[in-house]
């Protein structure tokens, strides 16, 4: 069940503000019962309409997919170039839950749902996203530790990180990290370790909160569990 006004919004008809207007001025129907009390909870098989025109209300739902390097993370490209959308088979219109970069893999999620959206992607909300990386150089620890405790770029200074799982070789002089940042800004994680001189040359997200890749291939994609969808909610409140 959500709240009418969320609804009435989330349809696209008007904004969340301006739906609690109409609320309260009369001009809201459900089940053809005029409603005024803002918050009152509706379900999709409830028949609404505003100002006498229907609302269509639509499931939400919520994927993740393995996305692969060589796609985009839009709805469409204007370079013709492919998108995750052409891994993804919905009957609804879902849409990716921030971005990961053309030549960057692994958790990506899609959904319906505006809000869901807001809140997964909002730096506010302190959302773990887990990248394994691969280096060019080798990573000195007092490199690890500058990254961890925030590195001005850009205009603005990033949040505090995790390292871990560093390995190296010495042979192709390369290191392997794991790192785990609660923001996702454009190449940020790029960007960090550009910073302190070492180039990526290869980046996966494998964790999105509690959401990770285990037992999917490249590519594939599934509905979320009602656990993790639940556990994602959890962690913003």
């Amino acid at each position: 069940m959500e709240r009418l006004q969320k609804v009435i919004a989330s349809s696209g008809y008007t904004s969340r503000r301006k739906a609690e207007e109409l609320i309260t001025a009369g001009k809201v129907k459900v089940n053809n019962e005029v409603v005024t009390i803002l918050g009152t909870k509706v379900t999709s098989k409830d028949i609404i309409t505003v100002e006498g025109k229907l609302i269509k209300t639509e499931e939400k739902v919520y994927y993740v997919l393995y996305k692969p390097v060589g796609y985009v993370s839009t709805t469409s490209d204007e370079f013709g170039r492919n998108t995750v959308m052409d891994l993804v088979s919905s009957s609804k219109r879902v849409y990716p839950v921030g971005r990961l970069d053309y030549d960057t893999s692994g958790v990506l999620l899609l959904t319906n749902d505006g809000e869901f959206t807001n809140l997964m992607t909002s730096p506010k909300n302190h959302v773990e996203k887990e990248y394994r990386v691969k280096l060019e150089g080798l990573l000195r620890k007092e490199e690890s530790t500058l990254i961890c405790r925030g590195i001005k770029l850009d205009n603005y200074k990033t949040k505090k990180a995790k390292i871990k799982d560093v390995s190296y070789n010495k042979k192709s002089l390369t290191t392997l990290a794991t790192i785990i940042i609660t923001e996702g800004k454009y190449h940020q994680v790029k960007k960090m370790f550009e910073f302190t001189g070492h180039k990526v040359l290869k980046l996966k997200r494998v964790r999105f909160g509690v959401v990770n890749l285990d037992n999917m291939k490249t590519g594939e994609h599934r509905l979320l569990k009602p656990y993790e969808l639940k556990q994602l909610k959890i962690l913003v409140k």
